[in-house]
C-alpha cells in the first residue's frame, strides 16, 4: 500500500476519534525492525463504556463509508474496556481510562515514534509550482530595484 493512502486512512481514524471526543489521542509509528506487525497504532481513551463503543463505532463507520475499508478483526467490543480494530496496516486501540493505565501501550512500544494527531489528520498544503515561485521572485526583484 502507498504511504499516502495509509496516512489518509489513519487520518480518517483520527478524525473519527476526535468526532466522538476521545481523550489522550496518541499515534505511534512503529519501526520496521522492531518486530511490529503493523505500521501505526492509534491509541485513545473514552470516559465510560458507551463512549468507548461510540468511538469504535465511529472509526469503523467512517472508514467504511469514506474509504470502503473494513477492519480485519474487532476485539473487546462487548466488554468495552479495550476495543481493538485491526486494519492490518494500522490498529486502533480504544481504551477505558483504567485499562489504558494498566496496559500502558505507550510504555511497551516506547521505541515507536510519537506523531502529532493534528499533523496526521490535517491535509498538507500543496506547494506552489516552480514556475509560479520563479515568477513571484522576478516580480519582487523588479519592485526592489525600482524602490532603490
Amino acid at each position: 500500500m502507498k504511504k499516502n493512502d495509509l496516512k489518509k486512512q489513519v487520518a480518517e481514524a483520527i478524525q473519527a476519534c476526535q468526532e466522538k471526543k476521545a481523550e489522550e489521542l496518541t499515534i505511534l509509528e512503529l519501526e520496521k525492525n522492531s518486530g511490529a506487525f503493523t505500521d501505526y497504532f492509534v491509541v485513545c481513551s473514552g470516559t465510560n463504556p458507551r463512549q468507548v463503543q461510540a468511538i469504535s463505532d465511529e472509526v469503523e463507520l467512517r472508514l467504511k463509508k469514506k474509504l470502503g475499508l473494513y477492519p480485519n478483526q474487532i476485539e473487546g467490543y462487548k466488554q468495552a474496556e479495550w476495543i481493538l480494530l485491526d486494519y492490518v496496516d494500522f490498529v486502533v486501540h480504544v481504551f477505558a481510562e483504567k485499562a489504558r493505565k494498566f496496559y500502558d501501550l505507550e510504555r511497551l512500544w516506547k521505541s515507536a515514534k510519537r506523531l502529532d494527531a493534528v499533523e496526521m489528520a490535517a491535509p498538507k498544503p500543496k506547494a506552489k509550482s516552480s514556475t509560479v515561485r520563479t515568477a513571484a521572485k522576478k516580480t519582487v526583484r523588479k519592485k526592489s530595484k525600482l524602490t532603490a
